[in-house]
């Protein structure tokens, strides 16, 4: 008897909903991206929507594309015609902390040495590409080993640093986009936690997100010329409806990034591990919601985007979702990540995403990136063991510092020399100024670090713990983590100068002589009972 052919349904009304999420949730990131660098460091506007923004969403373009043809190919050999495609879009965290803690503070120093503006921008785009080829390289490797990773490094560590960043650079920061433009930002805001948090529906099954941003997005406008005076806190600044053209084209600029951008790798590696430890979860949620991908090949997907967009001018890595099931339940296939891939892709290449960039205010976009904020503190939290909550929130802890010393150094990166006459501004001592900055500078993987030996150090493996511990030391000594200068050179810690000079010795020292208590006390009578119990 000859096999009936299964036709995959991979077209309907639930792929229009998936996409405005989807599509939103990228514009959200790269609107963060854009007002950052051109707002907040005065970036050249011509160099990140011509050159960075057309590389980095080629990579949503190829990712998505990619995921697409999966989903096709996954309905053909499971025989299920309701397939979901995995969701590809631009990495949150990572966009955020490497546009707030790489791409911003390059571009300042290099200003500071001396080079112009637009000089400084190119340069620092060399740096972007340069970080995202190699971030792309480290994921390659991983996707055959990220399952090791994720066995070996407890989930305090790994998620416990991503809520970190999710709490105090991708949650508090748009707030106060949102409540500098409180009347359209709030009511974005509660219209998105409405539908997205509270799950409730508009009438007529509108999408929440469409609404909230289409409406915000008018109201903000027409205020301007209605009522101006309810605007007094804001700047109105009128949008040039203007397509900015750039073809990612694949060119050798990461190259001349390569040597300064090593010296960010302490931030770039944690990142890259999080986002493929972070697929192999997802890929984990797509099976059990009734979708069997192959995570190495999601992993490869992801990491192939990343390497592309770094070679063809993009600054921030791809990733697969953590949305799939939820797209799943709205009835989404694979449409909506064909549509993502051409509006966001051939967006970013022939302007009009930039163009919408410019026209849609921040506190109308910053509500999605509040939205993904709670989601992955939410996540940290529910994904540990509950005698873990202290490992996780300890992890949160560097990222808050790393906060506070960006608000102490904007509106520029204070040099080492310079720093007596910051404290002389701000009112506190060296040593302090310092100390903050020390425990922001390598913050990711700090957070995982502390995370990790706290989790191991609650289910009594104190060698283990002890082993954190040492890493902790070795990587404080030399600057990889708690670097004494503002912009989180490595360093050997002999050649350094005055009391900062003291930051590496003395953190280095502490950390070891509690490996060192950490072992002994793993011989002790003590450290052999049972991990505590939840509430205990």
């Amino acid at each position: 008897m000859k096999c009936q052919k299964v036709k995959y349904q991979w077209f309907g009304v639930g792929d229009i909903n998936g996409f405005f999420g989807l599509m939103f949730d990228n514009i959200a990131v790269l609107s963060f991206l854009a007002g950052t660098l051109i707002l907040g460091f005065k970036f050249p506007a011509d160099v990140v929507y011509t050159r960075m923004i057309p590389g980095t969403t080629l990579g949503v373009l190829f990712g998505d594309l990619v995921y697409t043809w999966m989903a096709f190919r996954l309905s053909k050999k499971s025989r299920n015609t309701a397939v979901t495609a995995m969701p590809l879009g631009i990495d949150t965290p990572s966009t955020i902390g490497l546009a707030i803690t790489v791409l911003g503070p390059a571009f300042i120093a290099l200003k500071q040495a001396g080079e112009t503006a637009q000089n400084a921008a190119i340069m620092t785009w060399h740096i972007g590409m340069a970080t995202m080829v190699m971030i792309g390289v480290i994921k390659i490797i991983m996707s055959f080993g990220g399952n090791w990773v994720q066995r070996v490094v407890p989930r305090a560590g790994l998620l416990g640093s991503l809520a970190g960043v999710g709490l105090a650079l991708i949650g508090f920061i748009p707030l106060v986009d949102i409540f500098g433009l409180p009347l359209v930002g709030v009511l974005s805001l509660g219209l998105m936690l409405y539908t997205l948090v509270a799950r409730a529906s508009l009438p007529g099954n509108i999408p929440g997100i469409l609404i909230a941003i289409v409406g915000g997005t008018l109201l903000y406008h027409l205020t301007q010329f209605v009522a101006p005076e309810a605007q007094t806190a804001h700047t109105y600044i009128k949008p040039v409806l203007q397509f900015h053209f750039g073809l990612p084209l694949p060119n050798l600029g990461f190259v001349d990034g390569i040597s300064p951008a090593i010296k960010f790798l302490p931030i770039a590696v944690p990142f890259a591990i999080l986002t493929v430890v972070g697929g192999i979860n997802v890929t984990e949620s797509a099976r059990v919601a009734g979708d069997n991908y192959s995570a190495r090949e999601i992993l490869l997907t992801e990491a192939l985007a990343t390497l592309l967009s770094g070679v063809c001018g993009g600054v921030a890595q791809s990733c697969p979702y953590i949305g799939h099931p939820a797209y799943k339940r709205m009835g989404a296939r694979a449409g909506y990540t064909v549509l993502t891939a051409i509006f966001i892709g051939l967006g970013g290449i022939f302007g009009y995403v930039s163009m919408i960039l410019e026209f849609i205010p921040r506190a109308v976009l910053a509500p999605i990136l509040v939205f993904i904020s709670l989601e992955i503190v939410g996540q940290a939290f529910l994904g540990c063991p509950a005698r873990h909550i202290p490992a996780v929130i300890f992890a949160i802890f560097p990222t808050l510092s790393r906060l506070l010393a960006i608000h102490l150094e904007i509106p520029e990166i204070v040099p080492i020399q310079n720093l007596e006459r910051l404290v002389s501004q701000i009112g506190v001592t060296l040593p302090e100024t310092l100390v903050i900055i020390a425990l922001g500078n390598g913050f990711i993987l700090t957070g995982m670090l502390w995370g990790s030996f706290l989790a191991e150090m609650i289910d009594r493996r104190l060698k283990t713990c002890s082993l954190y511990l040492l890493i902790l030391s070795v990587f404080s000594f030399f600057g990889i983590i708690h670097s004494a200068s503002p912009d989180a050179n490595i360093y050997l810690p002999w050649l350094l100068a005055g009391t900062s000079r003291l930051i590496p010795y003395e953190f280095g020292q502490s950390y070891l002589v509690l490996a060192v208590m950490m072992f002994l006390l793993s011989y002790t009578k003590g450290s052999k009972g049972e991990a505590p119990s939840v509430g205990a």
